[in-house]
C-alpha cells in the first residue's frame, strides 16, 4: 500500500507559470498513480480518496492558470478528469458515509434499523466498486487519457497553442509574481461570494465552499514560495468544516436515496431518516459560529501580501 505524502510541489520564485503548471500536473498526476491499482477495491478506501484528490487538484490547476493556458488547449484533459473523477465518486461518497458518516452516530440513536442500512450500504459499495470503479480504472478510454496526459504536459503542449498576449505573457511570467496574482484574484471571488451571504440559500453557500476549497488548493500548490501559509490554510479550516457538514447533508439525501432504492424495510428506513435530523442538527449548531469562522479568515495574515509589500 502506498504511504500518503504531504509533499509540496516542488515549485520556486524564478519558474515560469508555465513551468510551474507542468510541475504540479507532473506531481499529481504520479502521485494517483501511486494508488490507482488500491483505488479498484476498498479494502483500503484511501486508494479512491487519494487518487480524486490528485484529481481534484489537477482540475483545480486548470481553473488557477486559466489566464495563461487556453481553455481550447486545456478542454479534452479538463473533461476526460472530471469523468474519471466522476466515474469514482459515489465509491467515495460510500466510503465516507460508512466510515465516518455512520462510524460517528453508531450506537447513539434510539432506532435499530442500523445494522441493516449498514449492511444495504455495505453492498451498494461493493457493487459500486465492481460495476464502476474497476471497470473505469481498467478500460481503454482511462488508458488513453494516461497515455497522452503525460506527454501533454511533459511538452508543456500549450505553449504551441493559439496564444493572445495575455496568455503568453502570463506563461512566461515569474512564478513569484503570477502567484501573488492568482492567490489575489481567488481570494476575491471567496469575499465576493461569502460577504454578505444568504446562508438559507444552499447553492450559495455550495459556490462559496467550492471557491473556498480553490484557494486552499492554490496556497497548498505555492507553499514553497511562502512561509506562515500553513498558519492562513488553518485559519480557513474552521469555515471549510461547516461548509463540509453542509455539503455532507446534501450528498447523504442522494446516496441513502440509492442505498434505499430496492427497500421497503421500515427499520432501515426510519434509522436513516433519524440520520439525517442528526446530521442537520449538527450543522444548524456549527452555522452558528459561521461569524466567527469568517472574521478568522478575512483577518487572517496572508503571506504573499509580505512580498507585495516589500
Amino acid at each position: 500500500m502506498p504511504e500518503k505524502s504531504k509533499a509540496p510541489v516542488p515549485l520556486h520564485e524564478g519558474q515560469t507559470a508555465s513551468e510551474a503548471a507542468a510541475a504540479i500536473f507532473k506531481h499529481h498526476f504520479e502521485y494517483l498513480l501511486e494508488w490507482e491499482e488500491s483505488a479498484k477495491n476498498w479494502d483500503d478506501i484511501e486508494g479512491v480518496h487519494q487518487v480524486r484528490v490528485s484529481f481534484r487538484k489537477m482540475r483545480s490547476a486548470f481553473s488557477l492558470f486559466r489566464d495563461a493556458i487556453p481553455k481550447a488547449a486545456s478542454k479534452l484533459w479538463n473533461e476526460e478528469i472530471r469523468w474519471i473523477a466522476g466515474e469514482m465518486g459515489l465509491a467515495r461518497d460510500l466510503d465516507v458515509f460508512i466510515d465516518e458518516g455512520l462510524g460517528t452516530i453508531r450506537g447513539k440513536l434510539p432506532y435499530s434499523g442500523e445494522q441493516k442500512l449498514v449492511a444495504l450500504a455495505m453492498e451498494a459499495r461493493a457493487r459500486t466498486y465492481q460495476e464502476q470503479v474497476r471497470p473505469m480504472l481498467e478500460s481503454e478510454r482511462y488508458a488513453i487519457f494516461k497515455s497522452g496526459f503525460e506527454p501533454w504536459y511533459q511538452a508543456r503542449a500549450w505553449e504551441n497553442a493559439e496564444l493572445n498576449k495575455k496568455q503568453h505573457a502570463n506563461l512566461q511570467m515569474k512564478l513569484g509574481k503570477y502567484s501573488r496574482k492568482v492567490l489575489d484574484k481567488q481570494e476575491r471571488r471567496v469575499l465576493a461570494l461569502g460577504s454578505n451571504i444568504d446562508r438559507s440559500d444552499a447553492q450559495e453557500m455550495h459556490r462559496l465552499r467550492i471557491e473556498c476549497k480553490k484557494l486552499r488548493y492554490a496556497a497548498d500548490f505555492f507553499k514553497p514560495l511562502y512561509s506562515g501559509v500553513g498558519d492562513f490554510i488553518a485559519h480557513m479550516k474552521g469555515l471549510q468544516d461547516i461548509l463540509g457538514v453542509m455539503n455532507d447533508i446534501s450528498v447523504m439525501h442522494k446516496l441513502l436515496s440509492t442505498i434505499l432504492a430496492d427497500t421497503n424495510d421500515h427499520e432501515a428506513l426510519e434509522y436513516a431518516g433519524a440520520i439525517v435530523g442528526w446530521r442537520t442538527c449538527e450543522f444548524y449548531h456549527q452555522l452558528d459560529n459561521f461569524d466567527r469562522y469568517w472574521d478568522e479568515f478575512t483577518e487572517a495574515t496572508h503571506p504573499w501580501w509580505k512580498k507585495n509589500a516589500g
